[in-house]
């Protein structure tokens, strides 16, 4: 075995055991641990650390205030309210109307924690019905952590956004993919769902609790209805929507983003990772000054403090994978660059794998997409498999699993004796294959196969180069375009570039040339057209 095996052997063994520990630890255990394991490392393994994710820290920061102030307000339970109302309109297509609703409203917040409040509701639903409650409790499971990679506001799309506009895909490109796989994914799943398990009135375990007495009558859904709402609840929650559709707005229309010039002639169009930390902001500080509210209840909201708790395994979590994929990034580029070419589904699976294993969407998206990115493999597939995060419901680790099997009083719900036997994994594993498959067949359509394949920008204005690669640090600008080996074609061909936008850096691997503003060069303008170009390739 060589030297370099071995170290990614060792290492890969220290990342296992300082996930598990952090697993075992649970809540902000999960970033602790991540700290303890980037300093082991650094000091005792003698690797250089990796790059906290700090974009994605101050979105989740941003989004969490947000949300927090809307919940302060009253204005999650009133989204609760019309969910509630929602789910039992159609009892009888519980199982797909439940898993959309719980897909739609993780999409608007950005978290699944709103779903918390639906599943007495959709327990209770379901059993009045007589239909047997793991189905849609399942499903709209599941369905959430889709929610999760729809969702312009979710802390992982933070991480997602970062890592695909310098490739020339926006905030709204990866939508176009990812909404319509993933709602295919969740209407297909829940109709197979609902063949899953038997009927109620058959099921052994609730017959069982039903001789027993064990079976205990509950209104969750009249508890909702009733609760009295503080009167300017709707507000909030219009408020916090429409904070949601601006981002989405200034994702699709790039125009709306400034461009300032950082230098003379080179040009930064502001990123949708700042324009949505500033939306969300401002939208917290709208919620807070119109809506009766103080600071402190902010603070005090359970959505913050679960937030809070997210982004610190986050931090902790993500740097320990990025320190070890950086330490190794050579040798996994030579283990799996054959497979992953030959087969690219290796690199959902890899998706799947990370996210069962460390329960966080936001890092596993900053530990494996970069490995992707570092292969070649084209953006939009790895758009299109990154809705295998749904792995975070491989083991019944996850807060709305527990949540849902706690509330089945059926005992439908439940966790086999071999602990990945449970009631979310038929589903977990359907709507993966469905999503990652739906989203790769739209994202070959739409862009084909080819890596930097997003949609060029027309190249008429130095604004309009900026906003190639808004979130890049270093936009490409005339001068550095010719720094670009030229081809040996006439002077008169070289005064017109190839139309692409996407960061030179970024489409390396696929040998593309880069983008150039379509103006004659100085040096073709002094060239005697037919001659062969003498272009340098230095400013």
């Amino acid at each position: 075995m060589s030297d370099d095996a071995i170290q990614l052997l060792v290492q890969f063994i220290a990342l296992i055991v300082f996930i598990f520990l952090g697993v075992r630890s649970g809540g902000v255990g999960l970033g602790l641990w991540g700290g303890v394991g980037v300093l082991f490392f650094a000091f005792v393994l003698q690797e250089q650390p990796g790059s906290p994710p700090i974009d994605a820290m101050l979105i989740i920061i941003a989004v969490i205030s947000a949300a927090a102030a809307m919940q302060a307000a009253g204005g999650t339970d009133y989204l609760v309210k019309i969910a509630s109302k929602i789910i039992e309109s159609n009892p009888k297509q519980i199982t797909i109307i439940a898993p959309l609703v719980s897909y739609i409203f993780t999409v608007g917040a950005g978290t699944s924690n709103i779903y918390f409040s639906l599943i007495p509701v959709i327990e209770e639903t379901a059993y009045k019905n007589g239909i047997r409650p793991e189905r849609p409790l399942a499903a709209a499971t599941v369905a959430g952590g889709l929610g999760i990679t729809s969702s312009p506001v979710s802390a992982a799309m933070a991480v997602m956004v970062g890592l695909m506009e310098p490739l020339g895909f926006s905030l709204t490109e990866m939508l176009i993919i990812l909404i319509p796989a993933s709602v295919a994914a969740i209407v297909i799943g829940s109709i197979i769902q609902g063949r899953i398990g038997k009927e109620l009135k058959d099921d052994p375990e609730y017959q069982r609790r039903l001789a027993a007495g064990e079976i205990v009558e509950q209104s969750a859904a009249e508890k909702i209805a009733q609760k009295e709402l503080p009167p300017r609840a709707a507000l909030a929650a219009y408020i916090f929507l429409a904070g949601v559709l601006t981002i989405v707005v200034l994702g699709l229309f790039s125009e709306l983003r400034p461009v300032y010039e950082v230098a003379p002639d080179e040009f930064e169009q502001l990123s949708v990772t700042l324009s949505i930390q500033m939306v969300m902001l401002t939208v917290a500080t709208i919620i807070l000054m119109t809506c009766n509210i103080n600071a402190g209840q902010i603070l005090k909201a359970p959505i913050f403090l679960a937030g809070m708790t997210g982004m610190i395994a986050l931090f902790g979590i993500a740097w320990l994978a990025d320190t070890f994929v950086e330490a190794n990034i050579d040798y996994i580029n030579v283990l799996l660059s054959d497979l992953v070419t030959a087969v690219p589904f290796t690199l959902a699976i890899a998706l799947f794998a990370m996210a069962a294993l460390t329960t966080s969407q936001s890092a596993t998206t900053k530990s494996i997409i970069p490995i992707g990115i570092a292969l070649g493999l084209p953006a939009q597939l790895l758009i299109a498999f990154w809705p295998s995060l749904i792995g975070v419901y491989f083991l019944p680790a996850n807060g709305t699993q527990l949540a849902a099997i706690a509330a089945d009083r059926t005992g439908s719900t439940s966790i086999g004796k071999f602990v990945v036997n449970h009631s979310f994994q038929p589903n977990t594993i359907i709507m993966w294959i469905l999503s990652v498959a739906f989203g790769s067949v739209l994202a070959i359509v739409l862009h084909g196969t080819s890596a930097g394949a997003a949609e060029p920008v027309p190249v008429d204005t130095p604004t309009a180069v900026a906003s190639a690669t808004p979130a890049a640090a270093e936009t490409p600008t005339p001068e550095a375009e010719a720094t670009e080996p030229a081809e040996e074609t006439p002077a008169v061909e070289a005064t017109v570039a190839p139309e692409e936008t996407t960061d030179p850096e970024a489409t390396a691997p696929a040998e593309e040339p880069t983008t150039a503003p379509e103006e004659p060069t100085e040096v073709a303008a002094t060239e005697p057209a037919g001659t062969p170009t003498l272009v340098p390739t230095t400013p």
